[in-house]
């Protein structure tokens, strides 16, 4: 077998925006710049939703209503932490693109 050719990397698929429901402490700290990676657990809903796709932007909802806290930011990319049952994926979350319906306590 030949080792000097490389492998095709395998197509990630392109989405437009990744959403996601947060509580209102993450998505204050979000909105102030304190929080710039957003982590989930290693389970499958996530891992379906998460590896092998390519977001351009997460969209975080502070609830379901129509007027509900609603958040749009730059996804910067996404990391695996740990290995086996404790691990967990971090969300790079870069400049926040757009704020609505968002009243500071």
């Amino acid at each position: 077998m030949d080792r000097t050719k490389k492998q095709p990397r395998p197509k990630l698929k392109h989405r437009k925006a990744l959403a996601m429901t947060l509580n209102r402490e993450p998505f204050d700290a979000i909105v102030a710049g304190e929080k710039k990676t957003e982590y989930r657990e290693n389970k499958a809903f996530w891992r379906k939703r998460l590896i092998g796709i390519r977001y351009e932007e997460v969209h975080f909802r502070n609830g379901y209503s129509a007027t509900a806290p609603f958040l749009r930011v730059e996804y910067r990319g996404l990391w695996k932490y740990g290995k086996g049952r404790g691990s967990y994926f971090g969300i790079r979350l870069g400049q926040i693109l757009e704020i609505r319906h968002y009243k500071r306590a």
